[in-house]
């Protein structure tokens, strides 16, 4: 992709999920997602209502009138979007591949967390880490991430959750707020979830394909696995084949869900011919 073609489609994501940030998601993301407790602001004037547990007694003496202190919410937060880049992502029988749909709901978290003034940090993952962007504030510094989203090349093909996570337990040393965005079509991550999920505020986003969920009946063919490359003829007539693959499939999401219920830590399932938008929406309202 040329510098010219890159720019355009950052362009083109800024504007999309820009707009539902700024409309949408800034104020539900706010209230969902609370700072590390309440801060002294100031005092003023004692109004009819006010809790007079909040009298500062001291400065109350000093006018001879009522003052009461004020407090708001010491609000920055830092998030880390964990985005699967293996080459399951490459998958998408609708309109967009998981890679596309994946791209847009970082894209519209990072806006969200900018518009709350908080840091934003990226960790690409394969069977490794591949990139690490320390947490910052500012419009550049989400836009580079997008860059990197959209125009990055992995080394590798296959998936390893729990050792994205492990890395993360090493660079974040405070709480954060954690979003997984992956197939996650990958097990034995739980136990090093659990320990994550101890720590920081983690919610799993599962980006699927509908047609990943069952073979069709279309007689022999080749496939190809997407993440270790390996071609294999398959009789998608044998309906054992067929049952057996479904169960596969129902196996991995059964073990998502669980790990990260158990874990503490949110889920998000999302197909890529549904709204990710009213995904969103409905998890933050739930929380908040």
């Amino acid at each position: 992709m040329d510098t010219k073609e890159l720019l355009k489609k950052v362009r083109k994501i800024e504007i999309k999920t820009r707009r539902l940030s700024d409309h949408i998601f800034g104020g539900e993301y706010h209230s969902t997602f609370k700072g590390r407790g309440m801060t002294f602001s100031e005092v003023r004037q004692y109004q009819f209502g006010d809790d007079v547990r909040t009298i500062d007694w001291n400065v109350t003496a000093r006018y001879n009138e009522p003052y009461v202190k004020v407090f708001e919410e010491e609000r920055e937060l830092t998030m880390m979007l964990m985005v699967d880049v293996s080459g399951s992502e490459l998958f998408g029988t609708a309109n967009q591949f998981k890679k596309e749909v994946i791209t847009e709901i970082s894209a519209t978290l990072a806006f969200s967390a900018l518009q709350n003034n908080d840091k934003v940090g990226l960790i690409l993952f394969s069977d490794d880490v591949e990139l690490f962007i320390p947490p910052k504030k500012g419009k550049s510094h989400v836009l580079r991430i997008i860059r990197e989203l959209l125009e990055f090349t992995p080394k590798s093909s296959e998936t390893n959750i729990a050792e994205a996570l492990k890395f993360l337990t090493n660079v974040m040393k405070k709480k954060a707020i954690v979003f997984v965005l992956s197939d996650f079509i990958a097990d034995a991550y739980d136990n090093t979830l659990r320990i994550v999920g101890n720590k920081h505020d983690v919610t799993g986003i599962r980006v699927y394909d509908a047609k990943e969920e069952s073979i069709p009946n279309l007689g022999m063919v080749q496939m190809q696995d997407a993440e270790t490359g390996a071609l294999q003829l398959v009789n998608t007539r044998s309906k054992r084949v067929r049952d057996a693959y479904s169960v596969f499939h129902r196996e991995k999401v059964d073990y998502f869900l669980d790990s990260f219920t158990k874990s503490g830590s949110g889920v998000i399932n999302c197909r890529v011919d549904e709204s990710y938008v009213k995904k969103l929406l409905g998890y933050f309202k739930r929380r908040g």
